[in-house]
């Protein structure tokens, strides 16, 4: 059977990965004085050299095998070719380098292909040898910045970036507002125009070879209001003609008063030279260029020339006026000049292009498609600007414009909510009168799984993190060019880490391993693929796209209407429930593959930013799973959990990733005020004292246990480092440890007061939304055994017959439920502890699939026309808290038990 090569290649593994540990831990005492190498690849094979224009990517080093201060080169041999500049992300606990960050420019003489291994050499004695050199550079008032092949500076005010190459430009934020009033029958709108005021101006990071400069602001709002706060990187790399945009804003709009009609960022730049000589090209999803000129030669009555249209339709400048036919000539300034340009994503299957003279002049339809890149080109014969945003189509509404083509200051304007669309929809769904008080809201939970409470389903504080590329040529590309620069807009290259590297490096969790070629066979690995698969594609079948819901799949299935139920409740958007995120790294770190690792991206930027508070009340907890993703009252750390987005973050080092993360230290603060268990009475519900808080074992330190251990790994700040040893010390010391399920703590030290009751308190959420994944790091990281064997009991006993759990606990604990998600934990106590019967029964009880899913689930049906709209699949008995369970179980376990994996056959 295909699973058994699988055994014998993880025989083989685990002495090979014994032997690497050994080794790492031997050279810890002298590891300065040794060089360490890891392999690394391209995610999408490597990007052409005349296109790449600068990645950033992360990598993992065993325990002592990397100490500062280190160099860093690229190559393939083991000296290396290329010193990158590069930074420390985490430290292990001896102070050795657990996660480095590496910048990478754009070299004309560098084969991309070539770049397969990563270096880590001891730092140069002398300075001299030393990279010192950085392109940005500050003074009091003012940041530059200089590629080589782009200037730019940056001010505190509302044109807060100019740049040059070879022309003028400037960028600035726009917001448009939309008031609405009544009279009578008649509704009278109007819009404000508010620009970006920057706040603060930061250089993040600096080197040789990349700087990212951070701006904060707001935009001036009418009545010198200030809204919509937002926080920009610019990305600059050397030798590099592009310029990366990290756009994120916070949503604090009373929907009641104001909508948001439009957003995005402008720029403004000098163009020169005759209209004829100005190209405007927008590029569809699939490589389609549209092009033209913005005053045609071709197409006229009289014809100037085949030279000159040919010269035009390529994008070159026309030969003088003295060369044209004289019937051209003299009446070119009768043909109109096509200044304004409008490409609007109004939909994820519909874009629209429409062009006009000028603004006094009404549109005519150019254009229209099912998706666009995203990017267009303005330029004359010196060159001109791209401007592109990635996920354009999936993040509808959204629009290109381009003003005053034809003059010499014209406008670019990447939408990133178009202002031909519908206003922001920001207000609730549902404002129920018959839900006032607790008992009649878990009335309507019990219906229809939303836990509605007045006041607790506003969008004020939720984000969104949008990314934009503008770009500078010195000519107009061609249509194949353009659609490669568009292909890297939209898939950026990325470098990353091999995954056996990443593994034996133990700088995760310990519930993965990297797929073996022997093991693609196997019957788990295969519903693995199907599992993804089947999600993958129902994102595009059921178009789970648009600005506020691209990278959020649906939480439960309606056979009945053959559609999931995005409008019942707590069913609809899934907001994280069970850890689909975590699912979806799982999956991509046992598989690797690009596909994998661009959905859990989306899935990471829409949990960290729409699904979480980042100002006002609730901030920084996320929201439970809703009709919209900010309308459920539980507003909880499970959703907020740094477990959701630490792997992208390690391996992107992402700043933005990492600041939302960091704003999760004190998240349990929020506890105080947002009292978990409060419809429901019991412990959960009683306010603490001052600095204290009622937290539970699971869903609540699980999620601030791995906010600490982040900071902690970051920094090395031992605040992070008591806090957690506190914790774990004070739940060991539990009557029941886990079982005791909550306690007060002190949220000054970390520390859980002792229950004095005795009572038994289990939540089968508990070890749903990254409590293992914690636990098996902290476990390595800061032994402490009772600690560990209070997790153990955890593991072993919520799965074990009713006589251990009696005579462990003092009595059976009955209905418990997700049986087959708790699988994954019996394995880990069965490597854990060596036990061959635990890891058996781990097997045996995922097989059965209580509560969860069998084998015979992931039979998909397809349907057509007239019981459905359009043609889809589907599966009516996967749910996406089974499915995330499961591929959890299924990855956990591979990693855990692989030599065990024959009893699953066996139970089936």
């Amino acid at each position: 059977m295909p699973h058994l090569g699988r055994r014998h290649f993880l025989k083989l593994s685990t002495a090979t990965s014994s032997l690497f540990f050994t080794a790492a831990t031997q050279a810890q005492g002298s590891a300065e004085h040794k060089s360490a190498t890891t392999q690394i690849n391209w995610l999408n094979g490597p990007p052409s050299g005349n296109v790449f224009q600068g990645t950033t990517f992360g990598a993992a080093w065993p325990q002592g095998a990397v100490r500062a201060p280190a160099r860093f080169s690229l190559g393939t041999s083991d000296a290396g070719t290329q010193q990158i500049q590069s930074w420390i992300t985490a430290w292990w606990p001896d102070g050795s380098v657990k996660w480095s960050a590496h910048a990478v420019s754009p070299t004309a003489h560098s084969d991309l292909a070539a770049y397969t291994r990563l270096h880590a050499v001891p730092a140069p004695a002398r300075h001299s040898e030393t990279r010192t050199e950085t392109i940005a550079q500050k003074t009091d008032d003012q940041i530059s910045v200089n590629t080589g092949k782009l200037q730019a500076s940056f001010s505190k005010g509302q044109s807060f970036l100019s740049l040059s190459f070879p022309r003028q430009a400037q960028v600035q934020a726009i917001t448009l507002l939309e008031q609405s009033t009544q009279q009578g029958e008649i509704t009278q709108t109007r819009t404000f125009p508010c620009h970006g005021d920057v706040h603060t101006l930061e250089i993040e990071g600096n080197g040789p070879d990349r700087a990212v400069i951070r701006i904060e602001g707001k935009h001036s709002g009418p009545d010198h209001t200030q809204v919509i706060p937002f926080i920009f990187r610019f990305y600059f790399y050397k030798n590099s003609g592009a310029i990366r945009v990290i756009h994120s804003i916070i949503h604090d709009i009373d929907p009641k008063k104001y909508e948001v009609r439009g957003l995005g960022l402008n720029i403004s730049s000098q163009f020169h030279g005759e209209a004829y000589n100005r190209h405007i090209r927008f590029v569809s999803a699939d490589g389609g260029v549209f092009a033209e000129a913005l005053q045609p030669l071709t197409g006229l009555r009289r014809d100037p020339g085949s030279n000159i249209r040919s010269a035009q339709t390529q994008g070159q400048a026309v030969p003088p006026e003295a060369e044209w036919s004289p019937k051209v000539s003299g009446a070119i300034g009768y043909v109109p000049v096509y200044g304004d340009y409008t490409l609007t994503q109004a939909t994820c299957d519909g874009f629209s292009l429409k062009k006009r003279i000028t603004k006094h002049d009404a549109w005519i339809n150019s254009f229209s498609g099912q998706r666009a890149s995203g990017t267009v080109f303005l330029g004359d014969v010196s060159g001109g600007v791209v401007l592109g945003i990635r996920n354009f189509w999936q993040s509808y509404p959204a629009a290109l414009s381009v003003e005053n083509g034809g003059e010499n200051n014209a406008q670019l304007t990447a939408w990133l909510w178009a202002p031909d669309a519908e206003p922001m929809q920001m207000a609730p769904y549902q404002t129920p009168e018959n839900q006032n008080d607790y008992t009649t809201q878990r009335q309507a939970l019990d219906i229809t799984y939303e836990d509605y409470e007045p006041g607790f389903s506003s969008s004020y504080g939720v984000g969104r993190t949008s990314e934009i590329v503008i770009e500078f040529t010195d000519h107009t590309p061609d249509n194949t060019s353009l659609a490669a620069i568009a292909e890297r807009i939209s898939s950026p290259p990325q470098l990353r880490q091999s995954l056996p590297d990443l593994f034996t490096s133990r700088a995760t969790h310990a519930f993965w391993s990297p797929e073996h070629p022997q093991n693609v066979n196997s019957k788990v690995n295969q519903a693995l693929d199907t599992l993804f698969t089947f999600y993958r594609n129902q994102i595009e079948q059921r178009r789970w796209y648009g600005f506020w819901d691209y990278g959020d799949i649906m939480h439960t299935y309606d056979a009945d209407r053959h559609t999931w139920r995005y409008d019942i409740g707590g069913f609809a958007w899934d907001n994280g429930e069970l850890s689909s995120v975590m699912w979806f790294w799982a999956y991509h770190l046992h598989k690797g593959n690009a596909e994998s690792f661009r959905q859990a991206e989306a899935m990471t930027r829409h949990i960290t930013e729409v699904d979480v508070y980042h100002i006002g009340k609730f901030a920084p907890l996320g929201s439970r799973h809703n009709v919209q993703h900010w309308g459920d009252s539980a507003k909880q750390l499970r959703i907020s959990s740094v477990a959701n987005a630490k792997i992208y973050y390690f391996l992107t080092a992402d700043e933005r990733t990492g600041e939302l993360l960091r704003a999760q230290v004190n998240a349990v603060n929020r506890l105080q005020d947002i009292v978990p268990g409060r419809k429901t009475g019991g412990a959960a519900a009683v306010k603490a004292q001052p600095h204290h808080a009622t937290v539970s074992f699971g869903t609540d330190w699980g999620a601030i246990a791995a906010a600490w251990l982040l900071e902690w790994e970051r920094t090395g700040d031992e605040q992070w480092k008591n806090k957690l040893l506190a914790s774990m010390t004070s739940i060991a010391a539990q009557p029941h440890g886990f079982f005791t399920g909550l306690g007060v703590m002190d949220l000054h030290t970390g520390e859980f007061a002792q229950d004095r009751t005795g009572a038994l308190s289990i939540s089968h959420l508990s070890a749903m939304f990254g409590l293992p994944e914690t636990c098996s790091e902290l476990i390595m990281l800061l032994p402490q055994p009772d600690f560990k064997n209070a997790w153990l009991d955890y593991c072993t006993l919520y799965l074990a017959d009713a006589q251990n759990q009696k005579n462990k606990l003092g009595q059976a604990l009955h209905h418990l439920n997700l049986r087959q998600a708790h699988a994954r934990l019996l394995a880990y106590a069965g490597y854990t502890l060596r036990d061959t019967a635990l890891r058996r029964q781990a097997w045996r009880i995922f097989a059965q699939g209580d509560a969860g899913l069998l084998l015979s689930d992931f039979q998909i049906n397809h349907l057509s026309p007239p019981a459905v709209p359009e043609a889809v699949d589907e599966a009516p008995h996967i749910s996406t808290n089974a499915a995330a369970q499961w591929g959890l179980g299924a990855t956990g376990l591979m990693a855990l038990a692989p030599q065990e994996e024959d009893i699953f056959y066996e139970t089936l």
